[in-house]
């Protein structure tokens, strides 16, 4: 009986560990305050750059977005930090190469503390978080 419960045991033991390695590698906060899973650049927008999802996106950026990354990505909505309008501006090139469709949609669904960035994962489904994802890569100035 002490064989078969050791046994239990260390299978237990070993359930649980490859659960907290799983939880180690879900989504977890990167040094800039955003939560993105390890896949996150790898992931593919559905929408690509469909017309229709453009024009969606372009419409819930618009009510969503534009009050502080203003009306072409600059970062100069009304409610941008003037602090952190570098970090706001969607426009900057650079953030084009690192900022694939999979890691944006990340930080919009999940958000972050500072520079504030609200999350919109209670707010918009995850279709309409790609709709915006398709029209705010449209406004990127490519390198």
């Amino acid at each position: 009986m002490r064989t078969r419960s050791s046994v239990f045991a260390v299978v237990g033991l070993i359930f649980l560990g490859s659960l907290a390695v799983s939880a180690r590698q879900a989504a977890r906060p990167n040094p800039n305050g955003w939560t993105l899973p390890p896949t996150a650049d790898e992931e593919k927008n559905p929408f690509g750059r469909d017309a229709k999802a453009l024009a969606a996106g372009k419409e819930l950026y618009s009510k969503n977005c534009q009050k502080c990354h203003g009306p072409g990505g600059k970062g100069d909505g009304p409610d941008a930090d003037p602090d952190s309008m570098e970090d706001m501006d969607l426009t900057n090139a650079k953030r084009a190469d690192r900022n694939s469709d999979g890691v944006v949609f990340y930080k919009i669904w999940n958000g972050r503390a500072k520079p504030k960035m609200p999350a919109q994962k209670d707010k918009l489904t995850k279709d309409q978080v790609w709709q915006i994802v398709s029209y705010a890569q449209t406004l990127r100035q490519k390198p």
